[in-house]
């Protein structure tokens, strides 16, 4: 069997770097995007700004001369500011948190857009987008949920152009992630971090479950669905480190929206 390619963006930390490391560990060759390149653990690193179309054009474009075809996009980037989670009205926070909506949504559609040909060349193929609950549940503000539901409309309406050629689209919750940067705030409390990992996931739980997703035979019913990752994991028997398994929060902070059947062309 060839070795599936699939591209990550926003690879370099964080949760799309979990993602890329898992992906590889199930054989995959990964392209991984970053504004700036980082070792990516036997990926194949791509220094690439998401706000420039041209650039990931030409990304796509070199991924279609070296390989032919894509089995896998993962619309990770998201360009996250420092005061995200500061509790202020948005007024009173840097008109910059907007800058999600450039990169975030808007470059998750590009990317797709680019991607889409390759896709489609490979006959079987999956676009995945990270989201979060914020989608439905006020999050660290409007910009964010807005960026989170966006994403999860986007998995839903291209589901509907790609429907019957192969390719789908699933958007995935993710929980709170055990990120370096998250495991930081937590220096010198290794208790309260334990108690907290009860609840959240790693960085690769979620690489994980896009493989197994990729690799489903039912798919195509998922297809332009918004899925909870935890509930996901259930689905596939598949557990995060340590053999935990991580809530999936439905209860607290509400279900995915369910697309409408309706069709309007």
């Amino acid at each position: 069997m060839d070795t599936p390619v699939a591209v990550v963006t926003g690879g370099s930390r964080g949760a799309g770097r979990g993602i890329a490391v898992a992906l590889i560990a199930k054989g995959w060759r990964v392209y991984v995007t970053g504004r700036t390149v980082t070792d990516a653990d036997g990926g194949i690193p791509v220094q690439l700004d998401h706000s420039d179309d041209a650039a990931v054009g030409e990304l796509f474009g070199r991924i279609g001369e070296q390989e032919g075809h894509l089995d896998l996009l993962v619309n990770n980037a998201a360009a996250v500011h420092d005061d995200l989670v500061n509790p202020k009205p948005f007024w009173e926070k840097p008109l910059e948190l907007a800058d999600v909506l450039d990169v975030g949504l808007r470059s998750s559609y590009v990317a797709s857009w680019y991607a889409a040909p390759l896709l489609l060349a490979a006959h079987h193929g999956l676009v995945a987008f990270t989201s979060s609950p914020g989608s439905v549940a006020y999050m660290h503000g409007p910009a964010y949920g807005a960026q989170k539901a966006g994403v999860d409309k986007l998995a839903a309406d291209m589901a509907v152009d790609f429907a019957g050629t192969g390719v789908s689209t699933v958007s995935i919750w993710m929980g709170i992630l055990l990120t370096e940067k998250f495991k930081a705030a937590f220096a010198g409390h290794p208790d309260a971090l334990a108690k907290t990992a009860e609840h959240a996931e790693t960085p690769e739980f979620t690489g994980y479950l896009i493989d197994a997703l990729y690799r489903d035979p039912e798919l195509a019913q998922l297809s332009g669905h918004t899925v909870i990752g935890a509930e996901l994991a259930t689905r596939y028997g598949i557990t995060d480190e340590g053999g935990r398994v991580p809530p999936s929060h439905r209860d607290m902070l509400g279900a995915p929206r369910e697309p409408s059947s309706a069709i309007v062309r």
